[in-house]
């Protein structure tokens, strides 16, 4: 069975590697350190070491068992991109990606540069969707490294969004996320931001998913902006993936 994602934007979600390393501010209150740390203490085997980075070799070919077609967030709980994971494994996860072509998987990192520098080397299957987090103007450099590699599909993650992002270069991205910080300490995002961006993607044709508002209650806070939900997720592209079965409509930003 697949492993079920409250993730507002994917359905199940699959971790080969966990555990990771801080590299830039939107990293200060990682959920996923957060998380790893209940689990060790429940005794979950994947998290005997806490957040220290460990490839999952048991769990590599777990989505080839999943048969119902379904989006899948691979490294919730990592960064596959992360410099010490082997390039030999990072081809492995693409391979059972490439072969679990039922399924759409999507891929996020902080690490644009790594994924830059190897993307040469990777099987870019049609069903793999690449992405970059990106969570103040200082790191846009990120999105050049996405829009270099051979991906089919690129997407941005702006979350948490740490400040305004403007006059963003949206050539060759298929899907912009942005999202506030969650938790006791989460940083505020200003709603001009938001409207920005939705703006922005408004202009270039790229669809838009505003994930949430953020804060310590992000229930209570929403997702809704100027009084609706976006939930706009790109197109499909020519792949053999069969769109998963969801209650969000997959659409191209019309």
């Amino acid at each position: 069975m697949a492993q079920g994602s409250g993730i507002e934007w994917t359905e199940s979600t699959w971790n080969p590697v966990t555990g990771c390393t801080k590299i830039s501010p939107g990293c200060k209150h990682c959920y996923a350190e957060r998380m790893a740390r209940r689990l060790q203490a429940m005794g979950q085997a994947n998290y005997a070491g806490g957040f220290e980075l460990r490839v999952q070799p048991h769990m590599l070919e777990l989505p080839l068992g999943w048969k119902k077609p379904q989006t899948i967030f691979v490294n919730s709980m990592s960064d596959l991109f992360h410099d010490g994971v082997p390039v030999s494994y990072i081809r492995k996860v693409f391979d059972v990606m490439a072969r679990a072509h039922w399924h759409r998987f999507q891929v996020l990192t902080k690490r644009g540069a790594r994924v830059a520098e190897l993307s040469g080397r990777l099987q870019w299957a049609p069903n793999i969707w690449m992405g970059v987090s990106v969570e103040s103007d200082a790191y846009t450099g990120r999105i050049d490294d996405l829009r270099s590699t051979r991906a089919s599909t690129k997407f941005l993650s702006l979350e948490p969004l740490l400040g305004p992002l403007p006059n963003l270069d949206l050539s060759g991205i298929d899907w912009v996320i942005v999202g506030g910080e969650s938790g006791h300490k989460a940083r505020p995002m200003d709603p001009e931001w938001v409207v920005d961006l939705r703006d922005q993607c408004r202009r270039a044709r790229v669809p838009f998913f505003f994930k949430q508002w953020g804060g310590k209650n992000k229930k209570a806070a929403g997702r809704t902006l100027e009084g609706r939900t976006w939930d706009q997720m790109p197109r499909p592209r020519s792949d053999s993936a069969v769109a998963p079965r969801t209650s969000r409509r997959v659409v191209a930003f019309g």
